[in-house]
């Protein structure tokens, strides 16, 4: 699993991805266990090889939820990766999870060394971009509704695993205005 998804970013030689396999720890995490806080510079970038995770912030009010990263999804906070700066997200998990971690020593290293790696760890950022940017876009333009109606088409299994006051804060909405929604759908 975690070679294919390592591929399925940017296809490396052979050589080159078992030095980013060799490169992986594999670790578990219990249910909400805060993996990345606003606190500090996180030195790690993961992939989630079981579980589901949330970003948050936290505002004066409430926790905001903007993010969830599912099997197979890559999570770091990009202030960290890019800026070695703390992030503005709390990252935790949602369940019982196993991780592949991976040192941002280890991998500017062999960005450093390896023109394959350096192209992956390029086109890592550059994919987690464009999803941000989605997930942007589709807040300003889409109605609640749509953005409920596109979680239930490609994460559906959020709905049955995530509490609903952990969606509604993502999809923007009070608990009550996503039970309203949820009434209308059915």
């Amino acid at each position: 699993m975690l070679a294919d998804k390592i591929n399925a970013i940017y296809k490396l030689q052979s050589d080159e991805l078992n030095l980013l396999l060799n490169a992986a720890e594999r670790l578990d995490f219990p249910k909400n266990h805060l993996l990345i806080t606003t606190e500090r510079v996180e030195k790690y970038i993961y992939i989630i090889e079981k579980g589901i995770a949330r970003a948050y912030s936290n505002t004066e009010k409430q926790q905001l939820t903007f993010w969830f990263g599912l099997e197979g999804d890559v999570v770091f906070s990009f202030n960290s990766y890019i800026n070695e700066k703390p992030g503005y997200e709390n990252i935790e998990l949602l369940e019982d999870s196993t991780l592949w971690r991976f040192s941002h020593k280890v991998l500017q290293d062999l960005y450093t060394k390896h023109v394959g790696l350096a192209n992956w760890g390029r086109k890592l950022a550059e994919l987690e971009l464009v999803k941000t940017e989605e997930r942007y876009v589709n807040q300003m333009f889409k109605t609640a509704t749509e953005r409920y109606e596109d979680l239930m088409k490609t994460s559906p299994s959020l709905l049955n695993s995530v509490q609903l006051t952990y969606i509604a804060s993502y999809l923007g909405v009070t608990p009550v205005t996503l039970s309203r929604i949820r009434a209308e759908i059915k």
